[in-house]
């Protein structure tokens, strides 16, 4: 079992998402910190890339933000690795092929060892076409998270019975952002999950209430939330980290007391 693993067997899993530089790496590195001890189980940050195809206009305006900001992998691997001096709580990049390999994979995932980044997400490398990441993962420690969306059906077991760290469940079709409502069947999903892994499996897309992460979380291991939380960002620049920090402390709670 990986390290991230461990940490999220047996409880339930609260995972905030923030783009990293938004709206700079000082402001994400006091988020983090922030982010811990509101409740979150993990941390998934956004590596800026300029064609972000699974996010809404909320955090591809964030991506738009840190990039005209300056902000680099490089330097995020930089803050990640002076937040680590602080904190052990696990972290995850989301990212895109693009910037991986224009970066040098071996480089990537090497990085990503060197400054305890836990795993990786990324959504535009199908599973068919793995293979070079996989590898690279494997070699330097780095969980690759797999995602499964409502269309995967008959794929569902085969995606999630080699999948480490955690299995993130797609809400809904279409790119990330608040919804109203989420009408997916996922104790469906998850139950096919279950069937072939006990890896942790948490849903996001579309949550941004206390009660639509937990019943999120009573249907499945935990609840992620990105776009309602980059909005605050957005919304507060520098100041954010106490109004986020205040929003997700609402979120976390509901998940670790969905049961009581």
């Amino acid at each position: 079992m990986s390290k991230l693993a461990a940490a999220l067997q047996g409880k339930k899993v609260f995972a905030p998402f923030i783009t990293a530089g938004d709206p700079d790496l000082e402001t994400t590195k006091k988020l983090i910190l922030a982010l811990e001890k509101a409740g979150a189980s993990l941390v998934e940050l956004g590596i800026p890339f300029s064609d972000p195809m699974a996010e809404g206009p909320v955090i591809q305006a964030a991506d738009l933000r840190a990039l005209s900001n300056g902000c680099t992998t490089d330097k995020v691997f930089d803050m990640v690795a002076e937040v680590r001096k602080e904190t052990d709580i696990p972290l995850v990049f989301l990212t895109y092929a693009n910037p991986i390999f224009h970066y040098g994979t071996e480089k990537f995932y090497r990085r990503c060892a060197e400054t305890g980044v836990d795993g990786t997400i990324v959504p535009d490398v199908p599973y068919e076409e793995r293979e070079e990441l996989e590898g690279a993962c494997r070699k330097y420690g780095v969980d690759r998270i797999v995602m499964i969306a409502p269309t995967s059906d008959d794929r569902i077991q085969m995606l999630a019975k080699d999948a480490k760290g955690y299995i993130y469940i797609v809400s809904s079709l279409g790119v990330t952002g608040v919804r109203s409502e989420i009408t997916t069947d996922i104790a469906s999903i998850y139950k096919k999950i279950r069937a072939v892994t006990d890896t942790p499996a948490a849903v996001g897309f579309g949550i941004s209430t206390p009660e639509q992460a937990a019943e999120m979380a009573r249907q499945s291991d935990g609840a992620i939330v990105g776009s309602a939380i980059v909005k605050l960002c957005g919304k507060y620049g520098r100041d954010c980290v106490e109004p986020v920090a205040a929003y997700v402390k609402t979120l976390a709670d509901a998940v670790h007391h969905c049961d009581d």
